[in-house]
């Protein structure tokens, strides 16, 4: 269903505020998680197997899928619930280590119009950062194969900042780099809550489809692509 460009929200009707920075989730809103999540999460499963931590089918990929943007302790316990803590702690390292492989190998995919978009609010002076729930060497791997690093001020991720939440990690970030007014930009509800719980604008994606219809209530405008975001800024106050 498409909106048009960057559609008001339900409830929503203020006018936008052109932001210090944007903080941009990864998983479902630049990276098409599912092009290196998929054969990685069938491969884990298949180590998992050898070693004789799990038995059984594979998990039905819609429950990784259904599952992106929690930390990766409650992905597990969605994802396996009846397997021990230590099956799922394997389960952390096979997978980083399987998509960093299948992140090196090619073949992965931003969604169409994130380079250039991300180009386009840099030159206009906005300072951009990545802020998610997944481990830092997958977050920094993504960055580094796709060549954004130069774009970023910052990368924060749950795993490696130790925070409990999205809405924790955001706050800290906005504290260590002076922020007062930013747009949390995300396709899950963590990321509306984290927007939210830090007073600041959020900007929901509609594109990635991987969350439930109400997932993005709450955004102060949805987006059914990418680069949609520089005419919001561009337009705003």
């Amino acid at each position: 269903m498409n909106h048009g460009i960057g559609y008001v929200a339900p409830g929503n009707t203020s006018e936008l505020k052109k932001p210090q920075a944007i903080i941009f989730d990864m998983d479902g809103t630049l990276f098409q998680t599912e092009s290196l999540l998929l054969p990685a999460y069938h491969k884990m499963f298949d180590v998992l197997r050898e070693e004789k931590l799990y038995e059984g089918p594979t998990p039905p990929e819609e429950r990784i899928l259904g599952s992106l943007g929690m930390l990766l302790a409650d992905i597990w316990k969605n994802v396996m619930p009846e397997a021990d803590e230590a099956v799922h702690r394997r389960a952390d390292e096979l997978l980083l280590k399987l998509e960093v492989e299948g992140l090196e190998a090619g073949g992965t995919l931003l969604y169409p119009q994130v380079v250039e978009t991300l180009s386009a609010l840099k030159e206009r002076g906005v300072k951009l950062f990545v802020a998610s729930n997944g481990l830092e060497d997958y977050i920094h791997s993504i960055v580094v194969v796709h060549e954004l690093k130069e774009l970023f001020e910052g990368l924060y991720s749950a795993g490696g900042q130790g925070t409990a939440t999205k809405t924790e990690l955001v706050r800290l970030l906005l504290d260590n780099h002076g922020i007062s007014n930013a747009w949390m930009v995300g396709d899950r509800s963590s990321d509306v809550e984290a927007g939210k719980g830090n007073a600041q604008t959020v900007i929901g994606c509609a594109y990635a489809g991987f969350g439930r219809q109400d997932e993005l209530k709450g955004s102060d405008r949805i987006i059914t692509a990418f680069d949609q975001l520089i005419e919001l800024y561009d337009n705003a106050e």
